[in-house]
């Protein structure tokens, strides 16, 4: 929980990279991989945001030329 309101939330983590995979059942994998699958669709949106917001910048700028 954060402490201000202001303050991110960091999601849990559910999975380490290069982690040892061979004590998780399958359901334990599948929950792994969804996770994972939000994880990127988050990342995907983030950045196109961060593209969005760059492609503006840049077009705000050449027009003052």
């Amino acid at each position: 929980m954060a402490l201000f309101d202001d303050e991110p939330v960091r999601p849990q983590q559910v999975h380490q990279i290069g982690q040892d995979l061979s004590a998780l059942s399958l359901h334990e994998l599948k929950e792994r991989i969804d996770a994972l699958k939000v994880e990127i669709v988050r990342l995907e949106e983030a950045k196109a945001r961060k593209a969005a917001s760059m492609s503006a910048a840049s077009a705000f700028f050449k027009s003052k030329d």
